[in-house]
């Protein structure tokens, strides 16, 4: 589990609310801090719980309670942060919090919607490499569980906030005259290959189980022989669609990165928001469906309702697209829409066969960051492991075919 920074301390936050309030004489009264998650739940960032009791100038004699999340980098060893640096995840999601989501939520408001989609960032340290927000569970916001994965009533929430928070950039864009054209960052993109530890590891960890299982033997082999060509293709998969509506996806669509608000009295969601833009970047919408439906939806809600799902964000990202009155591209008919997915349908084989085995990780033994990304004995033992979760191989027995059948294991796929 990992520890919170050294620098996270009582001064540290004393100053952050400082300036949150505009109060140079806000003065810490209690300061705690404890982990959020634990070893496999986030390989992104190191998540800490702060929970303060401060008083403002105004009141000395009033506390007031606050609950924090830091978000923090990961301090692990300098091969992991070498390897990292190309995608500058940190940089890129604070200048999202501060510069993209606010002006989102305001072309949103002009069309009368006012429901939050993303946690508001109330200090952005760019030296420490931090940010830090308001505590959702305060407001009755949890992570979902991500080893039991989401149902069709999670999957509308999450949709219709994923259709609006798309819509909506692609709108920015226009009117900003492609100010988001810049985030080219995404899992696979022209800069780098330094994930390949982790996907292509993970490709060849999935071969050498499917290698063992006569059912699934036919399938190992096509994914070794595709390994070498994989980031190539990947990078292609990523390239925005020319004359079509591209917007600024998420990137990292799944369970842990969304907070869920349940009814207390009847268990089921009401509200969703999104976290997490480290990996956000210019693209089709489709990558962030494929990514979310073949990560974190139930079985065998994944296996027949894709198409299903596909159309309810549709008709809620055209809604958003005519209110806002976008005009660059031709907006997608669904059937164009559809088309659109199939074209990146990599992704979605990507996401089934290397991500979800991560995803839905119980054995938390070498579980960090540096196992997941490298190749070395550790990492190859790590990401061995996977495959042995009964569930993984179920599902894969289940969409080998289907991605073999589409053409997904062909090394001479274009996407």
């Amino acid at each position: 589990m990992a520890a919170a920074p050294e620098w996270l301390t009582h001064d540290y936050i004393k100053h952050a609310l400082r300036v949150h309030y505009k109060d140079a004489k806000l003065n810490i009264v209690q300061f705690e801090l404890n982990p959020a998650l634990g070893p496999g739940e986030n390989y992104g960032g190191v998540l800490t719980r702060v929970r303060v009791r401060f008083t403002l100038a105004q009141q000395p004699e009033k506390e007031l309670l606050q609950y924090l999340i830091v978000k923090t980098s990961l301090d692990d060893d300098e091969l992991s942060k070498e390897l990292m640096a190309p995608y500058d995840i940190y940089n890129r999601e604070m200048n999202i919090y501060e510069e993209v989501l606010p002006k989102l939520n305001e072309l949103l408001k002009e069309i009368g919607e006012f429901e939050p989609l993303f946690p508001t960032a109330i200090f952005v340290d760019r030296k420490r490499m931090a940010i830090i927000f308001e505590d959702l569970g305060m407001a009755n916001y949890v992570m979902a569980d991500r080893i039991k994965r989401l149902d069709k009533d999670h999957a509308h929430l999450i949709l219709r906030k994923l259709a609006k928070m798309h819509a909506s950039s692609a709108v920015l864009n226009e009117r900003n005259s492609g100010s988001l054209e810049k985030y080219d960052r995404g899992f696979f993109n022209r800069y780098t290959n330094a994930y390949s530890g982790y996907f292509v590891g993970g490709l060849l960890a999935a071969a050498r189980w499917m290698s063992q299982e006569p059912e699934c033997a036919q399938y190992g082999q096509k994914l070794f022989e595709l390994a070498p060509h994989y980031m190539d293709i990947g990078r292609k998969c990523f390239a925005p669609l020319s004359e079509s509506v591209n917007v600024l996806a998420h990137g990292d669509v799944w369970t842990n990165n969304v907070m869920v608000k349940y009814d207390p009295d009847t268990g089921r969601p009401v509200d969703i928001v999104l976290i997490d833009f480290q990996y956000s970047f210019w693209g089709s919408p489709t990558i962030d469906l494929h990514h979310f439906f073949n990560t974190s939806l139930r079985e065998p809600l994944r296996r027949e309702e894709q198409s299903t799902l596909i159309e309810f964000y549709h008709r809620i990202f055209r809604d958003i697209l005519n209110k806002l009155n976008y005009k660059e591209n031709p907006i997608p008919s669904l059937h164009q829409f559809q088309l659109q997915a199939e074209q990146k349908r990599f992704f979605a084989m990507h996401s089934a066969v290397v991500v979800q085995p991560v995803m839905i990780n119980e054995d938390s033994t070498d579980a960090s960051f540096n196992a997941l990304m490298n190749d070395d004995e550790r990492g190859i033992r790590f990401k061995n492991r996977l495959y042995n979760n009964p569930v993984v191989q179920q599902n894969l027995k289940a969409l080998m075919p289907v991605f073999d059948k589409k053409g997904l294991l062909e090394i001479n796929q274009c996407c």
